[in-house]
């Protein structure tokens, strides 16, 4: 309960105090839901389904411009000692030939499931940020055409740590698709906006139905990735929240990531390395396969828990 009144009061504050901004279509001035607003500091954050992102210039002082985007459109660097009360995004051709109609496969078809790897150690689970994503590669069942009809998503909950003051959560998720380029995410693909909430009540693995969103794996597979959001507020919508906390240290202020629950196992289980990691405000968003060429100091690198053992359930067809 108090995580929750913390939310709502920083959902507050933000929208009584911070300017707000709508993300739109600059043609036909339609929102653009969850585009990504980066501060060119290596953070940022997100606005909400209905376009809208809070900039309160007391809660980010050191930010002078914002870099927002989103799958389809242009980047536009506004500064924020004028925003505008909307900022118009313009349609990107070349990306927006990504964009995905798909119609029901006719034909007989099996039902097949490629099980998650999960566990209940948060010594050894990815901790989600608004900065990072983590994608897996799905490839074709028995090399026939398959649809992904679930996303078996392993989580924790920490349900065993409840009785030390762990409190009530709901985060956002979205997932992502992308082209196999030679092994790694390459184009999106542009399927609608797949945002779902995951709350305390969930625990191992959460089951994501997209069996009317008609994703068919492509020849070479499709990588599938978890990015975080944010909070989810008091009315299911995405929290206008701040998504960092600044700490004073010797070397100066330090911004530290907030980290969110549930908590994402990664798995020892698995014998080749195959999940990717980008981290969406930083880096020029590359990925990079999750080694020891990413961090060599990484605990679960060196423990080798190197995998996101994300599973799926699939429609296979004979034709």
């Amino acid at each position: 309960m108090r995580y929750i009144i913390i939310i709502l009061f920083l959902s507050l504050t933000f929208q009584t105090n911070g300017q707000q901004i709508t993300v739109r279509d600059s043609i036909n001035k339609e929102v653009i839901s969850f585009s990504t607003i980066s501060f060119g500091n290596g953070l940022g954050n997100f606005a909400d389904e209905e376009g809208r992102f809070v900039f309160a210039k007391e809660n980010y002082k050191d930010v002078d411009t914002l870099f927002i985007s989103a799958m389809g459109y242009a980047e536009k660097m506004v500064l924020t000692k004028a925003l505008p009360k909307d900022v118009l995004l313009k349609p990107e051709v070349s990306q927006l030939n990504e964009v995905v109609v798909s119609a029901p496969k006719q034909g007989k078809f099996k039902v097949r499931k490629q099980k998650p790897k999960t566990h209940g150690d948060i010594f050894a689970s990815w901790l989600p940020t608004v900065e990072s994503e983590v994608a897996v590669l799905f490839e074709r069942h028995e090399n026939k055409p398959s649809q992904i009809s679930k996303l078996l998503l392993p989580i924790n909950a920490e349900t065993k740590y409840k009785t030390k003051g762990k409190g009530k959560f709901a985060t956002i998720f979205r997932v992502n698709f992308y082209k196999n380029q030679g092994g790694l995410p390459g184009q999106p693909i542009g399927y609608e906006n797949m945002v779902f909430s995951i709350d305390e009540n969930e625990d191992k693995v959460f089951e994501l139905d997209v069996t009317d969103e008609f994703i068919y794996i492509p020849e070479n597979g499709i990588f599938v990735s978890l990015q975080v959001l944010g909070y989810e507020n008091s009315k299911g919508r995405l929290a206008q929240t701040k998504q960092y906390r600044e700490i004073k240290t010797a070397r100066g202020i330090q911004k530290i990531s907030t980290s969110f629950r549930p908590l994402l196992p990664f798995t020892n289980a698995l014998p080749l390395e195959h999940t990717f990691v980008r981290r969406v405000f930083l880096n020029n968003k590359k990925w990079q396969i999750f080694d020891k060429s990413y961090n060599s100091k990484s605990k679960l690198i060196q423990s080798g828990h190197q995998n996101y053992g994300m599973g799926a359930e699939f429609k296979v067809f004979e034709n």
